[in-house]
């Protein structure tokens, strides 16, 4: 059956991996708003980029009328889901949890609307109707739904009981936790729909016949693929580590980066996936990627847009501005704002004034260059720009004026850079 409607654009989209009942959950969707919930479990206080199609998929939901019920797993977190893991994690403290869990809810408000309207998103923490219920409860209301047989029949399961760190308890019991804040959640609040990435399909389905089995209610499940890269390289990592979303982590301006530095083969496939445009809009740009790549026009609509989402448009100029100034355009012209971005990408030296005349022993004093000789080299050669200019011989640093009563950005050869402050 071809899909239609909402249902067929997340597939179009890429979106879709697998789902119950297709005809039967495109049928649901057509008839009316549906309560639809996405897990977050809160190990860091910050989400990073690879939780970041989960929350798009959330806000794709509630632009088409229905319910978002982003969920943080307060209890979860403490057991940890071996679904992707190859060894058990450390657990986190209820303490550190709580404070993941309030650090997560500001940044979840950057992409839902938590407002009062009819498909207002509504914050649930499984922590609220988990940590109250004893261990005889949990058996006798959860675990005697649940077979063994369909816990082992899950692949991260199989694969951990045949390594040499097998797994533990704790771990082997979250499909009944997540399990159960389905059931929860579809009794309490009408959640009929849990999505997540394609390793959490084994955990939905188990909420599902949960909820068949002590709710006698239908419900349903779907999935979107693992977002991976051409190169086999896991989505989110660089060299530096995760890409978070909290700006104190992962600043704007890398944020920016990360999706200007995608490889084509990549920008084509997360387009659709990523974007609120339209597809229409999302398939015009990826015509026109293709007919001049080197343009990288998909990496910069992409990267504009989710800069925005996650940091909010002010941000997201300033990290652009940062980026042309840093590749090489003209800073006289830069905003306050777009300098205080590169401020926290380069060196930085505070200064006065006075300073700038002494421009060898000022340069070689910052770590711009090794010593006063090779400062006078280097200007010699031509090999240093202040504030976008040639900085000939006879110059100082003060010669070429200071941006915005504040700073001087030099550059040394075409990517060394390193800002002054200078102060009165």
């Amino acid at each position: 059956m071809t899909k239609t409607g909402f249902l067929g654009e997340l597939t179009t989209r890429g979106l879709i991996h697998d789902s119950t009942d297709a005809a039967a959950l495109e049928a649901r969707l057509a008839s009316g708003p549906i309560g639809v919930y996405v897990g977050f479990d809160p190990t860091a206080d910050s989400l990073h980029v690879g939780h970041l199609l989960g929350q798009l998929t959330l806000r794709r939901f509630q632009l088409a009328g229905h319910r978002p019920f982003p969920l943080a797993g307060g209890a979860t977190g403490m057991v940890g889901d071996p679904s992707g893991k190859s060894e058990e994690r450390n657990l986190l403290d209820a303490e550190t949890l709580q404070h993941n869990v309030d650090s997560i809810k500001k940044q979840l408000a950057n992409l839902l609307d938590f407002s009062s309207g009819a498909n207002a998103a509504t914050l649930v923490n499984n922590a609220d109707w988990t940590a109250s219920i004893s261990a005889l409860e949990f058996l006798r209301d959860v675990g005697k739904h649940i077979t063994v047989n369909q816990m082992m029949a899950k692949e991260s399961v199989k694969n951990r009981l045949n390594s040499e760190n097998g797994l533990s308890y704790t771990e082997f019991s979250y499909m009944l936790l997540q399990a159960n804040d389905f059931r929860h959640l579809c009794a309490t609040h009408n959640v009929e729909l849990q999505m997540g990435g394609s390793d959490q399909w084994g955990n939905i389905t188990a909420g599902i016949d949960l909820i068949r089995r002590t709710l006698g209610r239908s419900a349903f499940g779907a999935t979107w693929p693992l977002v991976t890269r051409s190169d086999g390289q896991k989505f989110g990592k660089t060299a530096s580590g995760a890409v978070w979303l909290d700006a104190q982590r992962t600043s704007p301006y890398q944020f920016r980066q990360f999706w200007m530095q995608m490889a084509d083969a990549d920008v084509v496939r997360y387009l659709p996936q990523f974007s609120l445009a339209s597809l229409e809009e999302v398939n015009a740009l990826i015509a026109e990627h293709e007919q001049a790549p080197e343009k990288r026009s998909a990496q910069r609509a992409l990267a504009a847009e989710m800069t925005s989402l996650v940091h909010g448009s002010d941000a997201a100029r300033d990290a652009e501005a940062a980026a042309d100034i840093l590749f090489g355009a003209d800073p006289t012209t830069a905003t306050v704002e777009a300098l205080r971005a590169v401020a926290s990408e380069v060196p930085l030296t505070s200064i006065t004034s006075a300073d700038l005349e002494d421009t060898f022993a000022l340069l070689a004093k910052a770590g711009v260059v090794a010593s006063n000789s090779e400062a006078r080299r280097t200007i010699q050669q031509k090999g240093l720009k202040v504030n976008g200019k040639t900085l000939e011989e006879g110059e100082t640093l003060a010669s070429k004026g200071i941006l915005h009563d504040r700073w001087v950005l030099v550059r040394k050869g075409k990517t060394s850079y390193h800002l002054f402050e200078v102060s009165a």
